[in-house]
């Protein structure tokens, strides 16, 4: 028989992690609708679209002339009702002692007494009027909430808001840190709950499309119920994304590791053949002649699959040719292989 050339690493003994693999859903940590909370006329915007905003800087500012003058009466009305109310609580003293006398009638006391107390309760009433007219004064100029990135602007000056009404000032992501959601389906429940009871998960995020662009996060969040149409458990994990590689909307590979599986042998992925009695892969022997051996597999990491049977370490495997072989061939291995 031809020798046949091919491609051949050995089966090594290593410490493979315990992952759990799905498809996630970037979103944002914090999202804002900004609306104005009073009625009025857009007078200035302090930002661009897609600008980097933090906690207390101004983005809106809306017309505060007819507040100022709300405030102005709302003052006024303040110091005219103080004044009645200190004349009230003088007559109010006055006819006490009249009464206490006996010169005074008791109905004209209690009137009297009456009068003062409506006088103190219109001040009161003034000095909340006062209190409300500065609030709205205050909300003439809308802040950020939270440090994050501005979306469109939807209201350019010159335009007149409603007060908590559309349209929407803007909408503001916070991306540092940020949330990944996806769903495992609900038999690694149990697994998850377990190993996160010991201390945090680690999650990776792979953006796909680009290569080594990865975030590491940890599981954070465990939904109370599973979803009965699908057979899945909600969760998220949350990332520093300091370099702001996760974008909300972005679709990432989630890889939860769970724990670490010291000691197993493991070979690549492509050495693994399959027949009708089931899995095997082509051992290269000493004497250069390839034997066909049953294996059992068992999880796949990141291109290389755990043998639980049928190989020992330091065993040469073909990882590339095994098309063109028998057992018993006489093989040769190409300049350049691979093999460990």
């Amino acid at each position: 028989m031809p020798t046949v050339p091919v491609v051949a690493e050995q089966a090594v003994r290593k410490t493979v992690p315990v992952e759990i693999r799905a498809i996630g859903n970037v979103e944002a940590y914090s999202n804002v609708s900004i609306k104005a909370q009073v009625t009025g006329l857009v007078t200035a915007v302090h930002f661009h679209e897609g600008q980097d905003v933090h906690r207390g800087d101004v983005l809106f500012e809306i017309d505060k002339r007819p507040f100022e003058v709300a405030l102005q009466q709302a003052e006024a009305d303040y110091a005219r009702d103080t004044a009645k109310a200190q004349n009230a609580r003088m007559q109010a003293g006055r006819y006490a002692k009249l009464y206490e006398q006996g010169v005074a009638p008791r109905e004209q006391y209690d009137s009297i007494l009456a009068d003062a107390n409506s006088q103190e309760a219109s001040v009161r009433s003034d000095q909340a009027a006062i209190d409300n007219a500065k609030l709205n004064l205050e909300y003439c100029t809308i802040k950020s909430p939270i440090d994050g990135r501005t979306g469109s602007v939807l209201v350019y000056p010159g335009n007149l808001t409603k007060a908590n009404d559309v349209p929407i000032l803007v909408v503001i992501n916070q991306l540092v840190p940020i949330y990944v959601n996806f769903a495992v389906p609900e038999q690694y429940l149990a697994d998850v709950k377990r190993y996160m009871a010991v201390g945090s998960l680690r999650v990776m995020g792979q953006i796909p499309d680009q290569s080594g662009a990865s975030e590491q996060g940890a599981l954070t969040f465990i939904d109370n119920s599973v979803d009965n149409t699908t057979g899945t458990i909600h969760m998220k994990a949350t990332f520093p994304n300091t370099q702001r590689k996760l974008w909300p909307g972005q679709f990432v590979t989630i890889v939860l590791t769970l724990t670490s599986e010291p000691n197993v042998i493991v070979v690549p992925s492509s050495a693994i053949n399959v027949s009708q009695n089931g899995q095997f892969v082509y051992v290269v022997n000493a004497d250069n002649t390839a034997e066909s051996r049953t294996v059992v597999t068992g999880r796949t990491i990141g291109g290389e699959t755990v043998i639980t049977s049928g190989l020992q370490p330091g065993e040469t495997v073909v990882t590339d040719g095994q098309l063109r072989l028998v057992s018993g061939a006489r093989v040769s291995l190409k300049p350049g292989n691979p093999q460990k």
